[in-house]
């Protein structure tokens, strides 16, 4: 069988003026991720990043990593904009409106993110829930259905491209995990984002193929974090 392994990109910069940035911290993760590689002697057929900056950056300094560590060559990244996050900011701004009527001082904590995490996800999670309920569409919006095509059918062109004992490494985001896992063992949307919530940056998934058919084979391993023995490095964002 082959194997897909899905990689969480390393902590962005939460609370910035722009989120798609990797933090100091993010870049350690993701090059004690390439270590933790290369000390199990995984190596990789493909390695395939979403187009987002987090996510080329978390592949390109976790690859450097393991490239240092193995005898053979590391595959040249590629990139699939079907492994994109989907778009949370366009959420939020499309049902602002309905968000400010449960809650008045919403801009606010949005606006001051990093001093308001708690109350920020608490928002966030009520946005998402109208959002994957498919029961509130905006004009021009990605939907959630929209968003779990657009990354079935990134997962069917790898599988169509794949030989049988290809280990892909797929760098995306949480978000895109979650599409995943509600495609592989069919939980429900909300279901799935309960999950989402859990996953920690630079974090493996790994997922076993034979064809087209796909199981999920774990979920948001960490191991490679805690053996750093370091708290500071097991981040949600």
């Amino acid at each position: 069988m082959g194997s897909i392994y899905l990689i969480r990109h390393g902590q962005a910069s939460f609370g910035a003026e722009n989120y798609d940035v990797l933090s100091p911290l993010g870049l350690r993760q993701s090059l004690v991720l390439g270590d933790y590689l290369g000390e199990l002697g995984i190596r990789f057929d493909r390695c395939i990043s979403g187009e987002l900056n987090r996510q080329q950056d978390t592949a390109r300094a976790t690859l450097d990593s393991l490239f240092k560590r193995c005898d053979g060559a590391v595959p040249n990244l590629e990139i699939d904009g079907a492994f994109n996050e989907f778009p949370a900011d366009e959420v939020i701004r499309a049902h602002m409106p309905d968000l400010l009527e449960v809650e008045p001082n919403a801009l606010h904590i949005l606006r001051n993110a990093a001093d308001h995490r708690g109350e920020f996800q608490r928002l966030f999670s009520y946005v998402i829930r109208r959002w994957v309920s498919g029961e509130h569409e905006k004009e021009g919006l990605e939907s959630w259905q929209g968003f779990v095509e657009r990354v079935d059918a990134g997962l069917k062109r790898l599988l169509l491209e794949a030989k049988q004992t290809d280990r892909v490494a797929v760098f995306t985001s949480g978000g895109t995990i979650t599409a995943l896992l509600q495609l592989i063992i069919g939980v429900p949307p909300i279901k799935a984002f309960e999950l989402n919530w859990q996953i920690v940056n630079t974090s493996l998934s790994q997922l076993k193929f034979r064809a087209e058919e796909v199981t999920l084979a774990s979920f948001n391993s960490r191991a490679h974090l805690d053996l750093q023995k370091n708290p500071e490095l097991i981040t949600y964002r």
